[in-house]
């Protein structure tokens, strides 16, 4: 059963400014958050899909745990080489079974990793949220982590308040990757995305999910098609993009700390 998008990762050095700069674009920013493993987020949320601002803001916090090292120690190496989105979530119904999954396709990175926080609502009233990830391994491309990500307590989670963007998006329509060798990654994105087919386009091939859709080409057709410099490939396939959809989103897109936002009107 294909997975649908759920979330993706935005690795920043300076975790409020990042935070400022998608306010500036008219996104609807949460609450900073802080994890047990050192890291720290902001939240922007559209229906189903959110992009998550991640910093590691207290190394020493770091331990031995799967977290530790597939989400906070990744994201602390990430910005070694700079800023950009470093991690990509699909959304899961069942973590133990698409590990099972992964694990068949042997492209698993961890047995399923349950974690809960509290959470708050607009109006203050603190809330329970829990997610189990199961991680996925594309040798290929050690500058993305990738996982599956079930939500235990979604209605906890998200929020229409949350969701209204003055900037007019309404909606994920789908990631891009850069890769020089798109084919050398099919195999992987299939079997992670759990989708039987992939639609071939000029530059690659795009996966299409329940949720949006991921996309991978070379770095010349990314420019010709959208204008911003790609990402470095020089270490493998890197996530460059995420595209948003809205009745009265103004075409555009907006690049920044390692990362191209691409707006698409309906």
């Amino acid at each position: 059963m294909p997975r649908g998008l759920d979330h993706i990762v935005h690795a920043v050095r300076d975790l409020d400014a990042a935070a400022e700069f998608y306010r500036s674009l008219g996104f609807t920013v949460g609450a900073r958050n802080r994890h047990p493993w050192g890291t720290h987020n902001y939240i922007v949320q559209l229906p189903g899909f959110f992009i998550e601002l991640l910093t590691l803001a207290e190394p020493d916090k770091l331990g031995s745990d799967g977290f530790s090292r597939l989400f906070a120690a990744h994201t602390r190496d990430f910005l070694k080489h700079g800023e950009g989105f470093a991690l990509l979530i699909l959304e899961s119904h069942d973590a133990g079974a698409d590990e099972t999954a992964f694990r068949a396709a042997h492209i698993a990175a961890s047995e399923v990793m349950r974690f809960e926080r509290e959470g708050t609502r607009p109006d203050g009233a603190p809330v329970r949220v829990g997610f189990s990830l199961a991680f996925a391994d594309d040798r290929l491309a050690p500058d993305i982590h990738f996982a599956a990500c079930q939500q235990h307590y979604p209605e906890n989670f998200w929020n229409p308040s949350f969701q209204k963007h003055p900037n007019g998006a309404e909606s994920v329509t789908g990631v891009v990757v850069v890769a020089e060798e798109p084919a050398r990654h099919r195999d992987f994105l299939l079997a992670f995305s759990g989708a039987s087919t992939a639609r071939a386009t000029s530059g690659g091939f795009t996966i299409d999910l329940p949720r949006g859709a991921i996309e991978i080409t070379t770095p010349t057709a990314f420019e010709r098609r959208f204008g911003p410099p790609a990402p470095d490939v020089s270490r493998g396939a890197r996530l460059a993009a995420v595209r948003f959809s809205g009745r009265t989103l103004g075409a555009g897109r907006q690049s920044a700390m390692g990362a191209v936002l691409l707006f698409e009107p309906i």
